[in-house]
């Protein structure tokens, strides 16, 4: 047994050896996409050369450079060019053909690691927030681990679906310890899989560029398009992109993201503007018309990522367009200094920050765990938060308030908005926040008019919950306690706790000057 302790002390400092080695970077080498061939007049496709340059890069640890004034046209071609060094795109810009594509999920770029993920069959069990695995690992991971056996996330509506398998991502260091920043958020009673992946511990970096989509032309179907930038490699920043999204017709497939951020930690994309895309139609789970997500960032099973300073071109309150920001079993999001159209936690986020920011009119969509604190933002929406109905209007943690102004959309606006009937199992006990603290207020709805009975703090989120009589299937944990100091309701009209008293009959309420 000790010898084979000894075998794995040995590999993993071999293993540290050769992840150091795989990061460094030839200083002073440099890598053009002219060297392989491209010529950057917009009409020749020089994607080929872009992927050669990349993958030569990629062996001596060579920066890469674009032409600076040139444009690189990218057609149809089923190839990814891979990023694993530093990029510098200038002022160059990328036209991205989606017009004709083939191959619609490839995407044309992606930020990966050499580092090589690894699966762990020892660990059974994991208890909800357990604090250390018995396991070593030589340096910090990323840790994705399944159960297949339990659903949660049973989606409500149009939309409706079966669930999806239990799936939590956190942090671990090498003697198994995780980082409390992403605790653990479910008891794991049979474990699917455990995949570890290696955190890179140099910083990759990709400034400029300014990139084009010609939108696709296809059948308004869930036929989600990928063409952009894929990071799955931790530790990376994104800097001073753009990405413009052009000749959208009446009809499309939506979007998954052109920032597509997945399976990694420590990424920060900052000073970068991006566009909201058209929102198309089609027909539903249910048999019924919905509209369909199209994003242009997207985080999946991710930590410790940020925006900073981003920004849109079309107008964050065009509701002809989808909100430009969707997330799934992620932990650790911030938006700061951001004026984009939406936050959205689609399959749930722990712990996020909202800061210094202005969102649009989808607003803010939570469902989640943890803390969740909004800060400095201006928020043009119905509701100042909604919690997501089709996933059970659940958050399990608290939610801080501070220094914010709300902008509401129409009349009855609520600070926490949201929908549950108790009668559907969405593979979970649902709450609303546990402890609401609001510091530093501002309601501005004078528009409204005289008939305008103020604003709301609660939605009627269950208007058939109004006596003892209505039993729900599965009962909804409501909010505890609500603090709310510094309140400015410029209509001067009320505050009022909900349409439905009954409801939150049990809060406690604490206003103070």
């Amino acid at each position: 047994m000790k010898s084979l302790f000894n075998l794995g002390v040995i590999l993993g400092v071999l293993f540290l050896f050769l992840s150091h080695a795989f990061s460094e970077q030839t200083p002073g080498k440099v890598v053009s996409y002219r060297d392989f061939g491209a010529v950057g007049d917009g009409v020749t496709d020089d994607f080929e050369a872009i992927c050669k340059a990349h993958a030569a890069a990629n062996e001596t640890g060579a920066c890469v450079c674009a032409e600076s004034g040139a444009t690189y046209y990218i057609g149809n071609i089923a190839k990814t060019a891979v990023i694993q060094t530093n990029t510098n795109w200038k002022d160059a810009r990328f036209i991205l053909d989606d017009s004709k594509v083939g191959t619609k999920n490839l995407p044309v770029f992606a930020v990966s690691s050499k580092l090589p993920s690894s699966r762990i069959s020892t660990v059974k069990t994991i208890k909800k927030n357990q604090e250390k695995l018995d396991v070593s690992l030589p340096c910090r991971s990323l840790v994705i681990v399944v159960e297949s056996s339990v659903k949660r996330y049973i989606r409500y509506g149009a939309n409706q679906n079966n669930g999806t398998s239990q799936t939590d991502v956190f942090l671990l260091n090498t003697t198994g310890e995780v980082d409390p920043r992403t605790p653990i958020i479910w008891d794991f009673n049979k474990v699917s899989s455990m995949t570890v992946i290696p955190m890179d511990r140099d910083l990759l970096t990709i400034t400029g560029g300014h990139f084009t989509t010609i939108a696709n032309q296809a059948e308004s179907k869930y036929t989600y398009y990928s063409r952009g930038i894929a990071i799955t490699r931790s530790n990376v920043v994104v800097d001073g992109l753009t990405h413009e999204v052009t000749r959208e017709l009446d009809h499309g497939a939506p979007y998954g993201g052109f920032f597509n951020i997945s399976k990694c930690a420590d990424v920060v994309v900052q000073n970068c503007k991006l566009t909201g895309h058209k929102t198309y139609h089609t027909i539903g789970r249910a048999g019924r018309p919905v509209s369909m997500g199209s994003y242009d960032i997207s985080v999946f099973n991710a930590v410790n990522v940020t925006f900073r300073n981003c920004s849109q071109f079309d107008s964050i309150h065009d509701t002809t367009r989808w909100g430009i920001f969707g997330s799934n079993f992620s932990k650790n999001i911030t938006f700061d200094h951001v004026e984009l159209s939406r936050f959205d936690a689609h399959m749930g986020v722990t712990n996020a920050t909202i800061k210094d920011s202005v969102l649009g009119h989808t607003g803010i969509s939570l469902i989640g765990f943890g803390l969740f604190t909004v800060e400095n933002t201006k928020v043009h929406s119905r509701y100042f938060i909604s919690l997501r109905s089709d996933y059970g209007s659940t958050f399990d943690g608290d939610v801080v308030i501070r220094h914010c102004e709300f902008i509401p959309s129409k009349p009855g606006g609520a600070v926490i908005g949201g929908s549950y009937s108790g009668s559907h199992d969405f593979g979970y006990t649902c709450y609303m926040p546990r402890n609401i603290k609001i510091d530093g207020f501002v309601v501005k709805d004078k528009k409204f008019g005289a008939k305008y009975e103020g604003p709301r703090l609660f939605h009627n989120i269950n208007p058939k919950l109004t006596s003892k009589e209505y039993v729900e299937q599965y009962p909804y944990q409501v909010t505890r306690e609500v603090t709310v100091k510094n309140l400015d309701v410029e209509s001067g009209k009320p505050l009022k706790l909900s349409d439905n008293p009954y409801m939150f009959r049990n809060v406690k309420v604490s206003m103070e000057k």
